[in-house]
Formats: structure tokens, sequence, C-alpha cells
């Protein structure tokens, strides 16, 4: 080890490069002191919408006169291989609250038994209906019905991936709004009530996502959530914090500023006729959710038409997150490579002179933080190494380094928490806060790391142009049917 020192050192004073370690520390400092600013920003103003959302949501509950008001929506489920979860997510779907919805589950080419799953629960048979050809999509062999349930419908359809798998369901569907929901998602049965309210309140409302749960130690019965409960395994518990830090509070504040870049694929509500208007999804991106609302935030910006794109805090979606190392790695590549490949195709919105707070403030600091952060992070760390190394390693921008990505990292996600905790509590008991507040801390000590070598892994596959798919994860089913 003292060997490597002396030739670090060495190779060092010979290329010339001290002079430049030292200011070289406190840039990299100063980088995650911007980031660690944005996202405790993002928090506090959620706080203030999240205050705002709560008083209001408790007086403007819709009575059953309301119900003739309500525009009918249609639920889309793109499902690949999801076998073990496809029943009890369809039936929870058709328990929903809400006058008038169809749902329309779309088999992507599945080579399990997701459709005779299908045809077996809800008792489906081959329809005559035709499928209109708004949007491109691959050839469709059937469109089912359910006897059972007059609502339900079922596209069987070759293999063309996630994006390819909605479109279709665009194509089908009847209604003036469509709901995206994950195969493996269980709905509240007041979720629709819940994320229909911006489109009730403001015209010019075009798209609203809602707050997605981890289920994993939920109790559910025939796809009805009875429970709320912590997960026994730690790995489900620490993407809970992150959950709550990065896509509950970070997509509130961003939501705020009418910029927020992204809608969850798991449950988000859209206005059809304008999907159908900017392309619908596009299938060269497996980000498909994301680059289609950046899309239409930049169709709406450079047309300089009034919008709206909401996100609604309530928890209304619970799906089952990874619970072993190597499905997760597997997600969060595709998460970081769907997050380049949006912004990658819309670069045109970045700094464009009508395209406001979205291309100067929301698009620069995903680009900024959230693409290029893992690798500067991952880099941060070896830098900070070799400098050690070599001998230049200042103690004063290595503890201000070690603050600001990890102190602030644990102040972010405990504040996260605190914010849960006022607004919408899901999980009972004192031991089960004090066990999240733990996992706040403790992400912060491997977790952190591991998913930033994972998101470079992300980076590295989209800046090689790597052939990307839906692909599958993992999953138990057991929560689903845990009662």
């Amino acid at each position: 080890m003292q060997q490597v020192i002396e030739l670090t050192h060495q190779w060092v004073q010979q290329l010339d490069l001290a002079p430049w370690l030292v200011p070289l520390q406190w840039l990299l400092v100063g980088y995650f002191v911007c980031l660690s600013a944005g996202y405790l920003t993002l928090n506090l103003v959620a706080l203030l919408v999240m205050r705002s959302h709560i008083q209001s949501a408790r007086t403007e509950l819709l009575p059953a006169s309301y119900a003739s008001f309500l525009t009918p929506i249609s639920v889309l489920v793109p499902a690949y291989n999801e076998q073990e979860t496809i029943a009890s997510s369809v039936l929870s779907l058709l328990q929903l609250t809400y006058p008038e919805y169809e749902v329309i589950v779309i088999n992507d080419g599945s080579k399990d038994d997701t459709l005779e799953v299908l045809k077996q629960s809800f008792a489906l048979s081959l329809s005559s209906a035709t499928c209109p050809l708004r949007l491109p999509c691959q050839p469709i062999r059937g469109i089912y019905q359910s006897s059972r349930y007059p609502n339900l419908k079922v596209i069987d359809k070759a293999n063309g991936g996630k994006a390819d798998a909605l479109n279709a369901g665009v194509n089908l569907s009847r209604f003036p709004l469509f709901c995206g929901v994950d195969a493996d998602s269980i709905l509240q049965r007041d979720s629709l009530l819940r994320i229909i309210r911006p489109f009730l309140e403001d015209p010019d409302a075009i798209a609203a996502g809602g707050t997605v749960r981890i289920a994993n130690g939920c109790e559910v019965k025939d796809g009805l959530l009875l429970k709320a409960a912590l997960p026994n395994k730690i790995l489900p518990q620490l993407q809970i914090v992150e959950y709550l830090r990065g896509f509950l509070f970070g997509r509130l504040g961003w939501s705020s500023l009418n910029a927020l870049l992204i809608i969850s694929g798991a449950f988000g509500l859209f206005k059809k006729d304008l999907v159908i208007e900017v392309g619908g999804y596009r299938h060269k991106t497996i980000g498909e959710d994301m680059e289609l609302v950046v899309r239409m935030h930049k169709h709406m910006r450079l047309h300089q038409r009034k919008y709206r794109i909401y996100f609604i805090p309530d928890p209304v979606c619970w799906t089952e997150a990874p619970e072993d190392v190597a499905t997760l790695a597997q997600q969060r590549v595709r998460w970081q490579r769907g997050l380049l490949e949006s912004l990658s195709a819309n670069m045109s919105l970045l700094f464009h002179p009508k395209s406001g707070v979205v291309g100067w403030l929301a698009f620069p600091f995903a680009l900024l933080f959230e693409a290029l952060g893992p690798a500067l992070e991952v880099m941060g760390y070896l830098f900070m190494l070799f400098t050690w190394l070599a001998g230049w390693l200042d103690p004063a921008a290595l503890l201000a380094f070690l603050v600001v990505t990890i102190g602030f990292g644990i102040l972010i996600s405990v504040v996260a928490l605190v914010l849960e905790e006022m607004s919408y509590p899901v999980y009972p008991g004192g031991r089960s806060i004090m066990r999240l507040f733990f996992m706040a801390v403790l992400e912060n000590f491997g977790y952190r790391q591991l998913n930033s070598w994972w998101r470079l892994k992300g980076l590295w596959l989209w800046a090689r142009n790597s052939k990307s798919s839906w692909g599958t994860m993992k999953r138990s089913g057991k929560w689903q049917n845990s009662k």
C-alpha cells in the first residue's frame, strides 16, 4: 500500500497536477451543495403545497350527486409475463369507486400464462371488436371481452414493448381520459376520484400523476388493500424512504412550478386527444412515461398553449418493489437509461426562449443532477481516494464532501419522513416510524453508493447506445394474496 501511495505522489508531481487537486476538491463539494440545496428546497416547497392540498381535500370530497359530471376514464394495463400478479391487479381495478370507466388489459406477447390466467379468472371470450389505428402498434391477434365484467376488455398482441402496448390500449379506448396502470400495481378504491380532481378544477389540466407506495408487507385480499405495513426485508424498507424522498415530495415540488417532468407509469391520468396529437408513446425508449410527459411539455410550451400537469400526493397506488439486489440493480439501470433517453430526445426544450421554468430550471436540474449526478458522485469518491493517495487531500474538503453527500442525504430523507407523517401517514405504530428513520440514516452508507453505481452503468449503456427492452422484474406476487 505504501508503494502505491508513493507512486501516485510521484505521478502527480511529474504531471504537475498538484495545484489543481485542492480546487477540484472544493469544486466537487460545491456541486453537491447545489444538489442537496435543490432537493431540500423541493421538500420545503412540497410542505407548503401539501398543507394546502390536505385542507382542500378534506372539504372537497365528491358527493354522489357529482357522479354525472365525472369524465369517463379508460384504465390501461400493459402486461408482459405477469401471471403471478395480473389477476389480483385486474380484480382491484374492477372494484374502483367511479361511476363510469373501462379496464383494458394489453397482453404484450407474454411468454408465460398471463393470457390464460386472464381467460380463466374473468371468463373471457373472443370478441368481433376492431381497434382503430390512431397510434402505431404491433399487430393485434385478438380482442377479448369478459362475460362477467362488461367493462373489461383484453387485447392480445404481438410483443412490441410497453410503449407499444399502451398505444394499442389508447387505440381501443372509448373515453376522453385514460389512466395507465402497471400490471403489478393495486389502486385504492377511491384512486380515480382523487386523481380526476385537477381535471374538474382546471380546464387546462392535461395530465396528473399519483403517489406510488411500496406494497411489500401490506395485507391484501381479493385485490383490495386491507392494511399498510412495513416489509420484513431491509431492501424494500430502504426503497420506502427513497420513494418518499424522491418520488413523492420531489415530484410535488416540481408540480407546484408546473415543471413536473415525469408521471410514473404505475399510475397516471392523461388527456387522450393531446397524447394522440403529440404522437403517443415512443417505442425507442424504455422510459416511455417520462418521455411522453417531457414531449407534452415541449409541445405545449413551444406552441404557447396554456396547460397544467399535476401531481396528487394522496397515497393512491401500491406496487411491489424488488426484494433482491440483482432485480433492483436491473430496475435502476433501466430507470437511468429511460431518463437519459427522455432528455436526449427532447434537448430542444433546454434553454429554449419559450420553454419557461421547464426548460430553464427543471430540465437543467434533471440533466445536471439526475442524469450526470451518479457519474459525478462515483467519480467524487474515486477522486477523494486519489488525492489521499497522492498526499494532497484537504481535510476540510473531505469533511465538507462527507457532510454534503452523507449528512445532507440523511437530512433530506428525515425531512421527507417528517412531511409524510404530517400529511398522509400510512404505517401505523411508533416502531414502524422509528424503523423508517433508521433506514433514512442507513441508506446513506452503502445503498446510496450502490444506487449511484447502478445508475452510472445505465449512463454507460445509454452512451454506448446498447439495445434496450421492456424486460421483466422478478416478482413473488405473495403480497397480493396476503390475507
